[in-house]
């Protein structure tokens, strides 16, 4: 079993890392002297400037909101802590282009505040569009990793720490900078580090509020020019930023250890009184959550009265909820199927090899979906025309870029699955194949089912590889609401953005729901 197992997991690997191995030799074809060129022009300094800056700022911010959320929904007495902590997790659920959406639907120049202000003479907004608008939607929607990461560091803190920074005499002050603060740097740096890179590869909301990032560039380069060097060179740099990033977010770990300082359970540390605080910190908690998940909600309900009061019609709607619910299962089944042996053969059979394997599968989750999509219409074009286009294509690419959602939730059940399960099995005489249906798979239900919601997730809210890759006339839910927003019809985006979240809390509750399971 182990020789078949080791050529599929190879398989998969060579397959995942198809649209990055293309994309290098697609621009290493350029030429050295045209891809300086192209690198050094105005405009592509322009555009990484604009993609560092709007980066930095989102996570700069983002940190602002999370860590006095985390500190307030974890350390003190703040009322209703335990439904402050959901509803300021729940805009994970809403896909950036819907936030984007939701925003220009709001303050747009056709939006609901102009119409609200017109009565009064207010004739035209400062604009939404640009960086104002993209920082904006990114920070609302990208926030809650690092407030989940901060809280889960703000639980693993030893309270003893800062119990001897306060009996040396510390202030409260005092100790939150210097004792609270430098043992968070690794919960800070990791959820720093979601919300970076998904600021660098997110396409909705830059798109939809006409930013100039990479991600809208590389889009603009494909439609728009008969040469795509540009956008391929593009789409390398892009790689190579994020690569730089994960290495200098590595490099900074350093060798600092945050050990606890004592042995043994933590107890219970007592919350923290907030007094005449307590008002300020759920004004705080409630303007938050209002901006974050209310609003938009509340934008995408108003235009969807506002659409099916003038007659709008939703038969569009559930052709293209079909449509996304078809290509996503598909997506989430062949993922499952991928990720089980991959996980299977990293997890009982350690090596050189299956470590590279699985190295190697992680990269499509760090390439963003538009150079994914890219990557695969160069290849589909040029070398595999009779599936350029096609539903196979794109499931592919979904499956590239989302197979590590599936292989790590596998994983992560598989390594609390003891081997001597397995051997005592086998020592009742039952195969391998039988042992792996009979008593390990029963065993890996929470995470095949964690991983397929995952995916399904994910793979819904996909907006870059579904308009480059998807077929003709295959319209999606993530579909609608780009093209619509696009051309100001805001009713006509409402009804799909709404399905669309209900979808995504529908999958979230069955990704919480597994902790439950035995």
């Amino acid at each position: 079993m182990r020789i078949p197992l080791k050529v599929f997991s190879i398989s998969v690997a060579l397959a995942m890392l198809l649209p990055l191995g293309y994309l290098i030799l697609r621009a290493g074809n350029v030429g050295t002297e045209k891809a300086l060129a192209l690198v050094l022009r105005a405009s592509t300094l322009q555009v990484m400037g604009n993609s560092a800056l709007l980066a930095v700022s989102v996570t700069a911010i983002s940190l602002a909101l999370s860590l006095p959320l985390a500190w307030l929904t974890v350390r003190t007495d703040l009322p209703w802590r335990r439904g402050w902590t959901v509803l300021a997790t729940m805009p994970l659920v809403i896909p950036s282009y819907v936030g984007g959406f939701a925003l220009v639907a709001m303050m747009g120049p056709r939006g609901m505040v102009q119409e609200l202000l017109a009565p009064l003479g207010v004739e035209r907004l400062p604009s939404i569009y640009g960086f104002p608008g993209a920082l904006w939607a990114l920070t609302l929607f990208t926030y809650p990793y690092l407030y989940l990461s901060i809280r889960t560091g703000l639980h693993n803190l030893d309270p003893a720490l800062e119990e001897a920074a306060r009996s040396l005499g510390y202030s409260g002050l005092r100790t939150f900078w210097q004792v609270t603060i430098p043992n968070l740097r690794p919960a800070i740096t990791a959820g720093a580090l979601l919300v970076l890179l998904y600021t660098l590869s997110d396409f909705g909301a830059v798109s939809l509020l006409r930013f100039n990032s990479f991600t809208r560039a590389i889009y603009i380069q494909y439609l728009s020019s008969f040469d795509r060097s540009l956008a391929s060179m593009l789409s390398l740099i892009l790689v190579l930023m994020t690569v730089l990033i994960l290495i200098a977010e590595r490099r900074s770990r350093g060798r600092i250890r945050y050990y606890r300082s004592s042995a043994g359970v933590m107890r219970r540390r007592r919350p923290i009184t907030l007094g005449r605080w307590r008002w300020p910190a759920l004004i705080f908690c409630g303007l938050v959550v209002i901006a974050a998940l209310l609003s938009p909600t509340g934008v995408i309900v108003f235009w969807l009265l506002r659409g099916l009061a003038a007659g709008d019609s939703l038969q569009p709607v559930w052709e293209a909820a079909r449509n996304s619910l078809y290509a996503a299962g598909l997506a989430a089944g062949a993922a499952i199927v991928l990720a089980v042996p991959v996980a299977y053969s990293s997890g009982r059979y350690p090596s050189r090899w299956t470590s590279l394997i699985t190295q190697s599968v992680y990269v499509g989750y760090g390439l963003p979906g538009i150079v994914i999509a890219l990557s695969l219409v160069f290849f589909g074009a040029n070398y595999a025309p009779w599936i350029y286009q096609t539903l196979a294509m794109l499931v592919f690419a979904y499956v590239v870029r989302f197979l590590p959602q599936a292989v790590g939730s596998v994983q992560s059940c598989l390594e609390q699955i003891s081997p001597r399960l397995e051997e005592a099995a086998r020592s009742l005489g039952l195969n391998r194949p039988r042992v792996f249906l009979r008593v390990t798979a029963p065993l890996l239900r929470p995470g095949i089912l964690t991983g397929t919601a995952l995916v399904f997730l994910t793979t819904i809210k996909e907006l870059p590889a579904t308009l480059l890759l998807g077929p003709t006339g295959f319209s999606t839910l993530a579909t609608q609401i780009w093209s619509a927003t696009d051309e100001a019809f805001f009713a006509r985006a409402a009804m799909p953005a709404l399905l669309l979240l209900l979808i995504s809390a529908l999958s979230i509750f069955l990704i919480l729901s597994q902790d439950s399971i035995d």
